[in-house]
């Protein structure tokens, strides 16, 4: 399967400070669904201590979880940082949440951040 602009895509908005298993899930309860799914990951870095990571390191973490299970379902591109999603009357699409299970909804990326950080 390729990347396709013409497919019907699923696309997912974050600074992924860090790419982390929560992330991994909701990526892989759309695709088992779905044909694809495009990142827009916030170039956040060095805004605030809460963005310590630069774009090719989140791209390369989320490579590294997704890239053999999902390959050529995904695309990632780097974007700035998102004030807030409008949109105009039915534009067509959905914005939707996706619940996980609550184990996995407690997923932290402070915390996570704080373990990398202090490595």
């Amino acid at each position: 399967m390729k990347f396709s602009n013409k497919k019907k895509t699923y696309v997912y908005i974050g600074r992924f400070q860090p790419f982390h298993e929560g992330h991994y899930r909701l990526v892989k309860s759309v695709l088992k669904k779905n044909d694809q799914i495009l990142f827009l990951v916030m170039d956040s870095f060095g805004i605030n201590k809460k963005n310590p990571f630069k774009f090719n390191y989140v791209k390369n973490k989320i490579l590294k979880k997704i890239s053999t299970e999902f390959k050529g379902r995904f695309k990632i591109i780097k974007i700035p940082v998102v004030k807030t999603v409008i949109y105009g009357r039915k534009v067509g699409y959905k914005i939707k949440r996706i619940k996980l299970k609550d184990n996995i909804e407690k997923i932290s990326a402070t915390n996570i951040r704080k373990k990398i950080l202090n490595k």
